[in-house]
């Protein structure tokens, strides 16, 4: 079976998009799951309401599920990147429609029986934020690397010439292509927004760390006088397990990687307690927290 996209298989690094756009088949869904999406962050705190997911997996027909995260190099490792490109932005742009069918089916080729054609919407764009992951063991998630999973409600907020265009969705949908590449977060301001986890604790500093310029790629805390580098919490890469800065308190230290590995704000450290509202264990999925920076 020759696959439609079979394209996008050649020189596909994990974790990278080409210094160009790249093309791949785009999807829809819904909502996050509860009470987070898969970057560990529930979708009422997103710096965007426009989100997309990134494929988990990069294994072209072997619809297998394997533990996550994968093994660092590991050559089945998606655009995901194990959660490291969380937080990041996107920019989409809405290339050729499908008149064939276009359904993700397993070991199926994508629009068979038919070809991509543009039409009146391509050229149409709309930045996105990186919130989730896709796993499922269709075509979409598993044999085209650069498949992009898009917020439902976005589809027809994609701006042609300034304008919304509408009514994309359903009629003119069909999954068809979108070109897309990394961009640095559009009018970025402030400073990053931190926030317990439900269940966090002094044995167990559980945070989602969000609103950085260019993605998280790695915190470290201060413990014990030292700094170590915290655990992300499975593969939800904006969420990391912290310990306080002495055995058994309340006050936690960290500082910050962006997607480059780079210490954010030269290295500025962030210093927060666990609230008093969260008692022993925090019992909401996520309460933000007040810090100060040195």
């Amino acid at each position: 079976m020759v696959f439609a996209v079979v394209v996008l298989f050649v020189a596909f690094l994990p974790g990278v998009a080409a210094a160009a756009p790249v093309t791949g088949n785009a999807t829809w869904f819904d909502a996050l799951g509860s009470p987070y999406g898969g970057c560990g962050l529930p979708q009422s705190v997103l710096d965007s309401q426009d989100f997309v997911a990134l494929n988990v997996y990069n294994t072209p027909r072997d619809y297998n599920f394997y533990p996550r995260p994968l093994p660092a190099g590991d050559p089945k490792t998606g655009m995901w990147d194990n959660g490291h490109n969380c937080g990041r932005w996107v920019r989409v742009s809405i290339s050729d429609y499908c008149n064939g069918t276009n359904d993700g089916a397993p070991n199926q080729a994508f629009c068979r029986n038919g070809s991509y054609v543009a039409d009146r919407y391509n050229g149409a764009t709309l930045n996105m934020i990186v919130a989730d992951s896709c796993g499922d063991s269709n075509a979409w998630c598993r044999d085209d690397p650069f498949h992009l999973d898009l917020s439902h409600a976005s589809l027809n907020r994609f701006q042609l010439n300034g304008t919304p265009v509408g009514d994309m969705d359903p009629a003119h949908w069909n999954n068809r292509h979108v070109s897309w590449e990394f961009i640095p977060a559009p009018n970025y301001t402030g400073d990053i927004n931190i926030g317990f986890l439900q269940s966090a604790q002094v044995w167990w500093g559980a945070v989602s760390i969000s609103h950085l310029a260019n993605g998280t790629h790695g915190v470290d805390y201060f413990a014990g006088g030292a700094w170590h580098a915290a655990q992300m919490n499975g593969d939800m890469g904006e969420s990391y397990i912290l310990s306080p800065t002495v055995q058994a308190g309340t006050q936690f230290q960290i500082r910050v990687y962006d997607v480059a590995n780079t210490l954010i704000n030269n290295g500025r450290v962030y210093t927060f307690s666990l609230p008093s509202s969260c008692g022993s264990s925090c019992g909401v999925p996520y309460t933000r927290v007040t810090y100060t920076t040195s």
